[in-house]
């Protein structure tokens, strides 16, 4: 691949990483990552992808951008209250860096659609609020056969990790075999959330997926990274293959 002048300039600091160089960075512009979400997971995702170039964007959320939002939700700003958040971000993303191609989806995935919208991308991220989502977002991942890189927060905890059953690692079922009971977890609208700890856990995600793009490091797969803000530790826990996970 040829870079051009402008391209070289941007990009410069991966190019003379040895593990990265131009052949990776080719790579990354020739990507294709969904985000499900624009919220406060997939706003510093979106950003550090589209910064990082992947080629192609693409991401759904069904909301629109709300005062309450910024707080965390860093793609989007004052200006663009009341418009959606899939075109708030494309927005963003747009002035950060030309060089990619975003694909909105405004409105919910369902069984329906789900695997139909997943389908041309290499690497799924999921930046989702709720355990309904995460669950079928787990399930179209596996049956397309897509590597799943999952984040969740919790007032002021943080998780991320990254699903292959395709190579035989756990999914997200393994993990958690069903939802919680309807009520049981409050959502952060309910319990809150600290500001800044969904850019810390939307930047691992990110990071993950470019990992991936670059077949570089060691992935979180079969792992699960636990961020407690207010101790300021991680903590890593392996994940096992459930022998009897419904979906595996």
């Amino acid at each position: 691949m040829n870079f051009t002048e402008e391209q070289i300039e941007r990009y410069s600091r991966h190019i003379i990483l040895p593990e990265v160089g131009g052949k990776g960075q080719a790579k990354l512009l020739k990507s294709k990552v969904f985000v499900l979400g624009a919220g406060g997971l997939g706003s510093p995702a979106l950003l550090y992808l589209a910064a990082a170039g992947v080629g192609t964007i693409g991401m759904a959320d069904g909301d629109c951008v709300d005062m309450s939002n910024l707080q965390r939700q860093i793609i989007h700003n004052n200006e663009r209250i009341g418009k959606s958040k899939v075109q708030s971000a494309k927005e963003s993303i747009n002035a950060l860096n030309p060089d990619v191609k975003v694909e909105p989806f405004h409105g919910r995935l369902t069984v329906d659609n789900i695997r139909e919208i997943i389908r041309d991308y290499d690497i799924v991220l999921d930046g989702s609020d709720n355990f309904p989502t995460r669950f079928l977002m787990n399930d179209a991942a596996f049956f397309e056969q897509k590597t799943l890189v999952s984040g969740s927060m919790f007032r002021f905890d943080g998780q991320v990790t990254v699903f292959k059953p395709h190579k035989g690692l756990p999914c997200y079922r393994c993990l958690y075999p069903e939802p919680p009971p309807k009520g049981l977890v409050p959502s952060c609208q309910e319990a809150g959330v600290l500001g800044a700890l969904p850019g810390v856990i939307g930047v691992l995600q990110a990071i993950e997926a470019i990992k991936e793009i670059l077949g570089i490091g060691d992935m979180l797969a079969g792992y699960l990274l636990v961020f407690d803000a207010l101790k300021m530790t991680f903590r890593k826990v392996r994940v096992r293959k459930d022998p009897e996970c419904a979906l595996c």
